[in-house]
């Protein structure tokens, strides 16, 4: 496995994120141990769920799962870097402040909430699951900065924000003399190059690792042009037809590199300076294992140009992708 640091923090993560959505809703607890141990032995130290995992009804089961593979010891709280979020509402009745947004009335209660799930006293990076632009970042940062100081989290760091609410958020740290954002999660993929304009950029220039959800666009980019009915690709039929021309000539491609489809998609997550990690989001030990590839395999500059040919891009970043 290989690693880098998260953002501009010293923090030490591998290349490939360890994403837990499955755990309880398609993947069960024994299988789930299976996944995180697999993971941990091959390297992999960087997981990441949310407190809204689980699904509706079930919300907090995915953490639930994290916390009783931790329970069983061996050093697996210890060598895990772990990620969680908040923004969501965790469906409190007759509750208000519940709702989806941010507070720090819901920051401090929420994070309660997960450590207990996670059967854990801190947690390394605390993600505010969306941007939430009615709360003030004095208020944001303050409950952040209190959570720091009692040693309940390490590090905060953000998820679907554009590209001015991440400069909006290291401006405000940096009044403060707070570290701020160290990382950014956001859909990235083949099949969504936009973040390429803003997003990206912005993140490379203030020290804001990302890491990219959804780099196999639900399966789509997998490879599996006749999924299993059940199945997240099955859900994706009408876009798979729509894009089959591509994804042929993508899997041509791959067959010619002797490497598979979801293999390439992920590694070309890799190529671009910003990123950190994509996650990824295996159902089985199986899957997991073919993941493992993608940290070795480096794209010729012949690769990236075909790979552009078939999946264009907006041209790079603003404004020279659309103007001079």
């Amino acid at each position: 496995m290989k690693y880098t640091t998260l953002g501009k923090s010293g923090l030490k993560v591998s290349r490939l994120c360890l994403g837990t959505m499955n755990f309880g809703p398609t993947t069960d607890e024994k299988e789930a141990f299976r996944i995180m141990d697999a993971a941990l032995d091959a390297g992999i130290n960087f997981f990441d769920t949310a407190n809204v995992y689980g699904g509706p009804g079930n919300r907090g089961v995915t953490e639930e799962i994290i916390g009783r593979w931790f329970a069983q010891g061996g050093g697996r709280r210890e060598r895990v870097v772990l990620a969680t979020k908040v923004y969501q509402s965790m469906e409190e009745p007759n509750n208000p402040n519940d709702e989806r947004g941010l507070s720090a009335y819901k920051i401090r209660r929420h994070l309660e909430d997960s450590l207990r799930r996670l059967r854990t006293d801190h947690i390394e990076l605390y993600q505010m699951h969306h941007v939430d632009r009615n709360v003030t970042w004095d208020e944001l940062y303050g409950a952040f900065e209190t959570a720091i100081l009692q040693g309940k989290i390490g590090y905060v760091g953000a998820s679907n924000f554009a590209a001015r609410d991440l400069v909006k958020a290291q401006y405000e740290a940096q009044k403060r003399g707070f570290l701020g954002l160290v990382s950014e999660q956001h859909k990235y993929s083949l099949l969504c190059r936009l973040p390429e304009l803003e997003v990206l950029p912005a993140a490379q220039e203030y020290g804001i690792g990302v890491i990219a959800w959804s780099p196999l666009d639900g399966g789509v980019l997998a490879g599996n042009f006749n999924p299993p009915q059940g199945s997240r690709s099955a859900n994706h039929m009408d876009k798979i037809e729509k894009l089959r021309p591509q994804l042929e000539r993508f899997s041509k491609l791959c067959r010619e590199l002797g490497e598979s489809e979801a293999v390439v998609a992920l590694a070309w997550t890799l190529a671009h300076p910003a990123m950190t990690a994509p996650i990824i989001g295996p159902r089985t030990v199986e899957q997991l294992n073919s993941a493992l590839r993608v940290v070795e395999l480096e794209l010729t500059e012949d690769v990236l140009r075909e790979i552009d040919e078939i999946f264009p891009g907006p041209g790079g970043s603003a404004p020279e992708a659309y103007a001079w």
